[in-house]
């Protein structure tokens, strides 16, 4: 049986950074799930327990027996242990895209001391500004090659809180029993792809930024394939 692709995003962003990836994995034929970790719950943030149910929320309709492929890009790298361990479905494979990796003994932070120092000066009343807003035009241009593909990932971005940040993740044990690999788009991601390569994963490169999989989607598509496919 084939397994489905299930493209978790980052919690920063929101699932239109996926869209173009899934609509090429469809025209090759294969099943494709982009859970939206965006309405996790009224007045919610996505911590880890939101981020389990919104994935498996998204997978309702999928029957119990079919095989999924998690695939999770940015810090969303960080929850796939606790979906793994929160699914009814068997996973036949996890790829991290351009991902932060949990800690090979958990819990793992989201978010570096060095992170939170730069984010703290930024909380309005708890809250963060959109991702996009943290950083300079030139280093958010680059990632952006469409004008109305960048409104749609802009609008989209949720003000998340800065405890959503400072929150840990549980690692459960055994939750790597299954083939993971690693693709990496570029710095500063090649120390995990570094870190993923020591674990023994397959790791593949397809140069770009942090969101090239908007710019390169069947680029991207074809290594989730040749990465989820036998060894």
């Amino acid at each position: 049986m084939q397994p489905i692709f299930v493209l978790v995003h980052s919690p920063s962003v929101g699932p239109s950074t996926w869209d173009p990836v899934a609509g090429h994995l469809t025209a090759r034929g294969y099943e494709v799930r982009v859970p939206s970790l965006l309405n996790v719950g009224a007045g919610t943030a996505p911590f880890w327990p939101r981020v389990v149910d919104a994935v498996r929320a998204g997978l309702r309709q999928v029957p119990a027996d079919s095989p999924v492929t998690l695939v999770a890009h940015s810090n969303a790298g960080l929850f796939l242990p606790v979906v793994r361990a929160g699914l009814d479905h068997p996973v036949s494979g996890s790829v991290f895209v351009d991902a932060a990796l949990p800690a090979r003994v958990g819990p793992t932070p989201v978010a570096t001391p060095e992170l939170l120092e730069f984010l703290r000066p930024m909380a309005v009343n708890g809250r963060l500004p959109r991702w996009t807003d943290w950083w300079e035009e030139a280093d958010v241009a680059p990632m952006f090659t469409d004008p109305a593909v960048r409104r749609t990932v802009v609008e989209e971005q949720p003000t998340l809180p800065l405890s959503y940040y400072e929150q840990r993740v549980p690692v459960p044990d055994g939750w790597d029993d299954h083939p993971c690999s690693y693709l990496l788009f570029g710095p500063p991601y090649d120390d995990f792809a570094a870190d993923a390569r020591g674990r023994g994963w397959r790791v593949a490169h397809l140069p770009g930024a942090h969101l090239h999989q908007m710019i390169d989607p069947a680029g991207t598509a074809r290594h989730l394939v040749e990465l989820a496919g036998p060894a």
